[in-house]
């Protein structure tokens, strides 16, 4: 916890003087409100001893005024706590994600987004109820306790002594309920992370699961979840519960005893009414700041428990940093791997990689499933660094450029595509410095032969895009994210499976386009199909993390290996595929009775179908 406390008083020094101003203003309204039951007291004495009503009411006026300024002070500091506790949360939750956003891609592929989410909003608003209704009623409660002992033991010490003594009981009964209550919420806060998490991947994954036909059992997993976190609210409830209980026996306890013993002095003489009167306005007075004392330590509790978790994420350092010594050398693009060996944890990867690749040159990547493509391809911005072996681009190290001088050199498209709820325009600008030209975009979706659907789009390019692209098809989503790697003009260019999604007639449209593009960078294509990558400088087949073969098509062929098979394969697959077409369309010929329709229909393109078709 050591940690956690500096981490907030480092936000809280951000606001010293804010803070310090309301607790001095707040104070100040403390000693006001411990003011009137004085002037009550003198009040009743005055009525017993049949004082004139001018003095009465003088006296009253001064409890009214004073009313008043008590009521500004506690205002004006409330409003000066209040509001740098709101600034704080904004400034926390503008680092964690600013945090957040500096980590490697492994920490994500190991969290819960979320019980990140959670963090953020709940466990953040749990740090800035500490801090801003924590201090405040931490102050109003310890000063007015204060304040009000003195008080007291200015009109009779031995019922001071009596009060005083009941407010270490009270005190232990808050810190027992108070551990408890701190343990059972941070186990809530837990929950809430599980809960989140398993919420957001239904809607995240609702297509599958409703092609499934799993939405029973996914009702039944969520509720069970949802229970749990029901259970652990309603046990902190409970023992939040003890709190109120114990504090009006406390209270009833004291006030008992205070009119009992203060009751035979007043019959003694050695009290008079109005003190006895004023004393126990004194004893209501503490009763709220008494009550108010186990809910700042609830709420203390809460806060140092979420702020604990938020600590974890301070904590946690990237993986993939900036180099100490930087290289800032323009980049050109010639890239070479030297003996690179890569592992997911004890699963070896990639075995003993080396290739270039020299600027303005083309590299294909093929191979079977898991055979390691898609990491060898992260290796080069730096997504994930290698166990072994060196990267280089233009002959120096990966790791010695600065992380976004060389993230802005490589234009990426990954095997998922991830596009973000915002327009069109800004999606395939994502990326750059400064927004696209209109010629820019246009071009940019000519060579990804997105330019074709937009004009079907009635805002064309500003076209709102639903959350992960939803609204697109899995063809228009991969041509977006093409198009948003070539608008970044980069010096490398990797096409990870990025014609997956598309037709062949769609891909070899996309494929003339980029040649041209890739004339002028670096290019490395990872593809199943080999109509992808044959016209590539070189092509290396990946096999189990090792390169089995490179050269090549036409060298590769004639080796009659591994990607002679591959493209067998490929070549059966596509008569067949055209046979059965074929099939098809003689059949519709001859069942057909309408003259027009025994033209060969056209192909309808994938991305031309609804998105849950695609």
């Amino acid at each position: 916890m050591h940690s956690s406390r500096a981490t907030l008083l480092h936000y809280l020094g951000q606001h010293k003087v804010k803070l310090l101003t309301g607790i001095l203003l707040v104070a100040g309204s403390s000693f006001v409100a411990v003011l009137p039951p004085l002037l009550i007291g003198r009040i009743v004495d005055a009525l017993t001893t049949g004082a004139n009503l001018d003095l009465i009411g003088r006296l009253a006026l001064i409890m009214v005024a004073l009313a008043a300024v008590e009521n500004v002070l506690r205002g004006l500091g409330r409003l000066r706590i209040l509001d740098s506790s709101r600034r704080i949360e904004y400034g926390v939750r503008n680092d964690l994600l600013a945090h957040l956003q500096t980590m490697h891609l492994a920490y994500f592929q190991h969290q819960r987004i979320g019980d990140l989410m959670a963090r953020l909003t709940n466990d953040l608003q749990a740090v800035r109820q500490m801090i801003g209704f924590g201090i405040l009623m931490l102050t109003n409660t310890l000063m007015t306790l204060l304040f009000t002992f003195v008080s007291m033991f200015g009109v009779n010490t031995k019922l001071a002594l009596i009060t005083l003594i009941l407010t270490p009981i009270s005190s232990y009964v808050f810190w027992t309920i108070g551990r408890r209550v701190n343990r059972r919420f941070e186990q809530l806060q837990s929950q809430f992370g599980d809960l989140s998490a398993k919420a957001q991947e239904n809607f995240s994954g609702i297509r599958v699961v409703k092609a499934f036909s799993q939405e029973e059992d996914e009702i039944r997993a969520f509720a069970k979840v949802n229970r749990d976190y029901l259970n652990k609210a309603v046990d902190l409830a409970m023992v939040n519960g003890l709190l109120w209980p114990a504090m009006q026996f406390i209270l009833g306890a004291a006030l008992l005893t205070i009119l009992y013993v203060g009751g035979q002095d007043a019959i003694e003489k050695q009290l008079t009414i109005g003190q006895l009167v004023q004393f126990v306005a004194y004893l209501q007075l503490i009763s709220w700041p008494m009550i108010a004392l186990g809910e700042v330590t609830n709420m203390i509790q809460q806060g140092a428990a979420s702020l604990g978790r938020l600590q974890h994420i301070f904590e946690a350092r990237p993986a993939i940093t900036d180099p100490i010594d930087p290289v800032t050398t323009p980049i050109k693009g010639a890239v070479e791997f030297k003996g690179i060996s890569f592992a997911y944890g004890q699963a070896v990867v990639l075995r003993d990689i080396s290739f270039s690749v020299p600027a303005g040159g083309s590299l294909a990547i093929v191979g079977p499933t898991g055979s390691g493509k898609s990491t060898l391809v992260n290796l080069i911005p730096r997504l994930f660094d290698a166990q072994q072996g060196e990267i280089t681009i233009d002959g120096i190290d990966v790791k010695r450029y600065p992380l976004p001088q060389l993230r802005r050199a490589v234009g990426y498209v990954p095997q998922e595509t991830f596009l973000f709820s915002v327009p069109l325009r800004e999606n395939v600008g994502f990326g750059r410095d400064t927004p696209l030209a209109e010629s820019e975009l246009e071009w940019a979706g000519d060579v990804s032969q997105l330019g074709k659907d937009v004009a079907d789009f009635p805002a064309r390019y500003d076209t709102m895009i639903g959350e992960r692209g939803v609204t697109l098809s899995g063809g228009q989503k991969q041509r977006t994210a093409i198009a948003r790697a070539v608008a970044k003009d980069p010096r490398i260019l990797i096409l990870d499976d990025a014609l997956s999604a598309v037709d062949t007639y769609t891909e070899a449209e996309i494929l003339k386009r980029l040649r041209g593009v890739m004339r002028e960078r670096t290019s490395i294509v990872v593809a199943h199909r080999i109509s992808t990558v044959k016209d590539a400088d070189e092509i290396l087949v990946l096999d189990d993390g090792v390169i089995a073969e490179r050269g090549t098509h036409r060298d590769l062929l004639e080796r009659n290996g591994l990607y002679a098979a591959m493209y067998r394969r490929q070549l059966l697959e596509e008569e067949l595929e055209v046979d059965e077409e074929q099939s098809e369309h003689d059949k519709r010929v001859r069942t057909s009775t309408a003259p027009e329709q025994s033209a060969p229909p056209r192909a309808r393109r994938i991305d031309e179908m609804p998105a849950d078709q695609d």
